[in-house]
């Protein structure tokens, strides 16, 4: 039996109830571990037959580090002045068992507010002594070396804060029948450097070769890091604009030149009806595959303003978005971009070895899982075949082995039309050797000429994934025979065609893929004393501004004498030229941390103070939001995500007091 003891050493006469004594041990034929605490009126001995043990507590430790952490509430002199130099953790070990090794490490007792103690003890010889330093640990560079599929021996364990799954409205998976998956920036994370690259390259071509745009532009290059989602592209002006929820511009640039302060007001501040900033004088970035486009609006703003009579036509800004979103298409239609990829996944997708254990663990857990892509066949056999399919050491392989960890494939499904059920889009079924289509009665086959219908039905129903092109919801709601559209999670990274239309039009639960969200979180965490800094700044600023209002009231009364006013003049200057230099320096402190997270836009989920516009999405349409796909296989499959505590600004001091 092996055992974690906790003992005070004290000859106070103080009385009060004290904790006496921590016991942890655990019993070898259930693994579990029980934790004992007791106290006494005095810690004048040890540990006795006149204990009274507080609680028994039964809790499954994983076979490896384990933390512990006790708060006790008393009389803050009385535990402070006795206890503070001498409550201290011992992990002892009664056990000759070899293959449990523990070490052992005694942290001090320190007073943490609110009438606390609060130690520590960690079997390996790890130690925290705080949450923070918890934190601290899950956000480490290599956190993610840490992270195992939960279904495993090692899983279940902490989870870095870049991996976790973050909730906005509570999903029990238990009542979650069918989980489905968008294919490209959700399951196939592409590499921006190279894939958003070739993307620029083959958009700048289509713009000179096929539309007459100077040759001049094969010359440009291309900043992949520049651009970033929430944007807005202000198409009859020119503008690049980052808006906060509230729809009000915080920062705004004409092609790579930022806009004052007064030129930001005049435009978008100035009017008497408030702008909606949605299509069609407006385009929205809110997917990762409009980062190549909107950089090279911004590059097209830019020339025209130098090169007037160079432009084709003398396009207007408006004119010359068109033909950039005719060159995405030129590209998209001509198979350019895919016959690249496909020639080279390697070279422009992140292989990604969690999610074939994601979808194992998933189905095990007795879900059907389920794809839905824009890309037809061809291509999302090859993409996905790269992702899920046998490694070359693997031996002789079919080429459709993924298809073994999904129960329906819907290919060329025109999103987000395929999420309204009213659209009658026929649904084909693939034969997926050769890529033809067969003709179905929603979804059951239908006889061609020269085959019998049995024969077809017989081929087609046989046990395994069926693959579709087409079709709607309502077929797909039909072949996985989904009852309540609440049955069903979708995770996507496409705000408007996989997140907004599944949750608003159908009621889907569902979770949007972030992949910028991982540095996002870690440089959060990293930068927590600097927020804090800039909170003290900001009400700095704000005492000193009601003092001034103050004193500039007071020199209007009539009842002050002159002396006092020159008196409160002479304050009045001082607090000027005070506010002045906090308020340099809290704008100045805000751009360092603004730069931090992007030089350019920023905190992808902010806009300075406020939640940004691409937050507020999340927050409406994201029942969940994660960094990666995979973060799902971190998590039991039959989890509870339940959303933290909302605070409106009237609760935020209250709150804080309490913690």
């Amino acid at each position: 039996m092996k055992g974690l003891n906790c003992c005070c050493n004290n000859n106070s006469n103080n009385n009060g109830s004290i904790l006496e004594a921590l016991s942890v041990t655990r019993n070898s034929s259930t693994k579990f571990w029980v934790l004992h605490a007791a106290f006494d009126s005095s810690c004048n001995s040890g540990l006795n037959n006149k204990t009274k043990w507080l609680f028994n507590a039964k809790m499954r430790i994983p076979k490896r580090s384990v933390s512990l952490c006790l708060s006790v509430f008393s009389p803050k002199e009385l535990l402070v002045s006795s206890f503070s130099r001498s409550f201290s953790f011992h992990l002892g070990i009664q056990s000759s068992l070899s293959s449990d090794r523990f070490q052992s490490r005694g942290e001090p007792v320190r007073y943490k507010g609110r009438d606390q103690l609060h130690t520590s003890c960690t079997m390996d010889g790890i130690g925290v002594d705080t949450r923070a330093a918890l934190i601290e640990k899950k956000t480490g560079a290599n956190g993610d070396q840490g992270s195992f599929i939960w279904s495993s021996p090692e899983g279940g364990s902490d989870i870095s804060i870049g991996k976790q799954i973050f909730c906005n409205r509570s999903l029990n998976m238990k009542n979650i029948v069918a989980v489905g998956f968008d294919m490209d920036y959700t399951l196939a994370q592409y590499k921006p450097e190279t894939f958003e690259s070739l993307a620029y390259e083959g958009t700048v071509r289509k713009l000179v070769y096929n539309l007459g745009y100077p040759s001049e532009l094969l010359e440009w290059s291309f900043d992949w890091s520049y651009m970033v989602r929430g944007l807005v592209l202000d198409k009859k002006r020119g503008n690049i604009l980052k808006m906060d929820r509230h729809k009000y511009v915080k920062v705004a640039y004409h092609g790579f030149r930022e806009l004052s302060k007064e030129d930001k007001v005049a435009t978008y501040g100035n009017t008497l009806l408030r702008d909606s900033f949605d299509e069609p004088d407006y385009a929205l970035i809110d997917t990762l595959f409009s980062l190549a486009e909107a950089y090279l609006f911004a590059q097209l703003v830019d020339f025209k303003d130098k090169n007037p009579g160079k432009v084709p036509g003398d396009a207007d800004y408006s004119r010359m978005y068109k033909d950039v979103r005719a060159a995405v298409d030129l590209c998209h239609r001509d198979g350019t971009l895919k016959q690249m990829v496909a020639k080279d996944p390697k070279r422009y997708i992140n292989e990604d070895t969690s999610i074939v254990p994601m979808l194992k663990m998933l189905r095990e857990s007795g879900r059907a899982t389920f794809l839905v892509t824009n890309s037809l066949w061809d291509y999302t056999n090859i993409v996905m075949n790269f992702l899920c399919g046998p490694k070359p050491s693997a031996g002789s392989s079919s080429g459709f082995d993924w298809l073994q960890y999904f129960d329906i494939v819907i290919t060329g499904s025109a999103k987000p039309g395929f999420f309204h059920d009213e659209i009658r889009a026929n649904l084909f079924e693939v034969e997926p050797e050769s890529g033809m289509l067969i003709n179905t009665d929603n979804g059951t086959p239908m006889a061609q000429v020269g085959c019998t219908s049995s024969e077809l039905l017989l081929k087609s129903l046989k046990e395994g994934c069926r693959i579709f092109q087409g079709g709607n919801v309502g077929h797909l709601h039909k072949l996985l025979s989904i009852e309540s559209s609440s049955q069903v999670l979708y995770v996507g990274d496409h705000i408007y065609g996989d997140i907004l239309r599944s949750k608003k039009v159908l009621g889907w639960r569902t979770m949007l893929v972030v992949p910028e969200l991982e540095r996002e979180v870690e440089l959060l965490w990293e930068l927590k004393d600097t927020r804090k800094q800039l909170q003290l700044l900001r009400n700095q600023r704000d005492h000193i501004e009601d003092e001034i209002h103050h004193l500039k009231w007071s020199l209007k009364s009539k009842d002050t004498d002159d002396a006092n006013k020159e008196k409160m003049f002479s304050e009045l200057d001082k607090l000027l030229s005070q506010s002045e230099e906090v308020r340099l320096s809290h704008q100045q402190a805000q751009q360092e941390c603004h730069q931090k997270f992007h030089k350019v836009w920023g905190q992808l989920m902010k806009t300075g103070y406020q939640n940004s516009r691409f937050a507020h999405q999340v927050e409406r349409f994201a029942c969940l939001y994660t960094s990666q796909v995979t973060n799902l296989s971190l998590y039991s499959p039959d989890k509870y995500y339940r959303p933290s505590e909302d605070f409106m600004p009237h609760e935020f001091d209250v709150f804080s007091f309490l913690r």
